[in-house]
């Protein structure tokens, strides 16, 4: 069972999401918060295995409390959830520690898998939700002496990398291209050191912006 805080500033959405999770089985939620102020305190007293945060809130908005909470140490893997599509909440939010985006519109499959994949380590970025001038953003982002790639990726690792940034893990990139978990774990550790990365979210982040996937 995956443990949720789930943080909204709007009663009916979090009553609806929660209704909606316990329905679909595997994953409970522990604690709910109304603003950002609020969702520290949850955080820190029901230590969830998944923080479900909105974007915009009163008091504190998603970033600054992904913010604070990575300041102390305390952030759990985190979903941000939004109405429209916020480029910058995106880039700020992954940037603070985020380890996916989720626009409140999406299925109730595609929420539970976000849920998993962030909780199993991975991360749930949606490249197509990134606009051009997103793009260019993360590209003037990165640092000078990483903006380009050791070497060019094989067309299996930019297989793999397409697959990282639909949010799945190792486990399940294996059997989708029928490889060994311990060759994709390979192809993994090749992309990280020709991306100059060291996880996945700055891999797809890194991958967005260079427009790979």
């Amino acid at each position: 069972m995956i443990r949720v805080c789930l943080v909204d500033d709007q009663a009916l959405i979090r009553s609806g999401l929660k209704a909606l999770l316990q329905l679909l089985g595997g994953v409970e939620v522990v604690a709910e918060a109304e603003d950002g102020e609020a969702a520290l305190a949850a955080v820190s007293s029901s230590k969830p295995d998944v923080l479900l945060l909105d974007v915009r809130m009163p008091k504190l908005d998603g970033v600054q409390v992904i913010q604070t909470l990575a300041r102390r140490g305390d952030l759990p893997p985190t979903l941000l959830l939004t109405t429209f599509e916020d480029d910058n909440a995106l880039i700020q939010g992954v940037k603070a520690g985020a380890r996916g985006y989720l626009l409140k519109g999406a299925s109730a499959e595609t929420l539970v898998d976000a849920i998993h994949a962030v909780a199993g380590g991975g991360t749930y970025l949606y490249a197509p939700l990134v606009s051009d001038l997103a793009r260019n953003s993360l590209r003037e982002s990165l640092p000078d002496n990483a903006s380009g790639m050791l070497d060019p990726l094989t067309e299996r690792e930019l297989e793999i990398l397409r697959l990282m940034a639909s949010g799945i893990g190792n486990r399940e990139i294996a059997a989708a291209l029928a490889l060994r978990e311990g060759t994709v774990k390979n192809h993994v550790s090749s992309i990280f050191s020709k991306l100059c990365v060291a996880d996945r979210t700055k891999a797809v982040l890194r991958a967005i912006a260079a427009g790979l996937v």
